[in-house]
């Protein structure tokens, strides 16, 4: 019981008469349920290049592949970067140059699996929306990824990334602006995602706390206007905005 059956002789259904992208979105799934996202990512690659554009549900297997296979690189960076100092600070060389070349081939990783949902989103996904809610995701992503490389890089390649996160948050800012209502899911998790990006990488307090404010603010007194209570998920990312700008402004102060 619970174990998988091997083929009998009554012949069963090949993967390969499944429609290919069909078969792609379903061993995304699956890949999901295993918990193996670079392979969820990839499924997700084949089915987006197929051409058609994604469903809502799609759109949310391609967020989820490549924020799981992005993410748990980007906690082994942080974990890497942390013992490099250790190490260099002990005056430990050799293991400081082992962790530094571990590091190293944790943002190639990085880089890799960042620049290959970078290039989805410019040539196919941002092009092919036709909603709102679907562009302004695609530009947040595109902000967020942009904004993973700037973290690990320095020098010129940060500053390129930095350009190009800030103009794709404010490309899908100015979507969200003229199409979707101020306690809308995506245009909150782009402005919360936009004055992060503002206070971690930019180190501009300042501009965090202004995108950040305006949001919620704009949120709230449209509820109140309306009588209305925000939807669960609304309501989570109003709550991490007014828990950010309590942090954000105390350092805008300090700054």
């Amino acid at each position: 019981r619970g174990r998988c059956h091997p083929l009998r002789s009554l012949r069963a259904p090949m993967v390969d008469e499944i429609p290919k992208r069909e078969r792609e979105v379903f061993l995304a799934q699956l890949a999901e349920q295993a918990e193996r996202y670079d392979e969820m990512a990839e499924h997700m690659k084949v089915a987006v290049m197929s051409g058609e554009e994604p469903t809502a549900q799609e759109r949310h297997l391609i967020a989820v592949a490549y924020k799981q296979a992005v993410g748990l690189r980007r906690a082994s960076w942080s974990t890497v970067c942390a013992v490099e100092a250790e190490q260099e600070e002990a005056g430990n060389h050799l293991t400081t140059a082992a962790a530094r070349k571990y590091r190293m081939q944790i943002e190639n990783e990085i880089k890799t699996s960042c620049q290959t949902i970078l290039s989805l989103l410019t040539d196919i996904l941002i092009e092919g929306a036709s909603t709102a809610e679907a562009k302004v995701d695609f530009y947040k992503a595109k902000g967020d990824y942009h904004r993973y490389i700037a973290v690990i890089t320095d020098d010129r390649e940060r500053t390129d990334q930095c350009k190009q996160a800030r103009k794709a948050y404010e490309d899908g800012t100015a979507v969200a602006e003229n199409s979707l209502p101020v306690t809308n899911t995506c245009r909150l998790g782009l402005a919360l995602n936009h004055a992060v990006f503002h206070y971690e990488v930019m180190r501009s307090p300042t501009e965090a706390v202004r995108i950040g404010r305006k949001a919620f603010e704009d949120a709230v007194r449209e509820l109140d206007n309306n009588g209305q209570d925000a939807g669960k998920d609304s309501a989570l990312i109003m709550q991490l905005l007014r828990d950010n700008l309590t942090l954000w402004t105390s350092d805008a102060v300090d700054s």
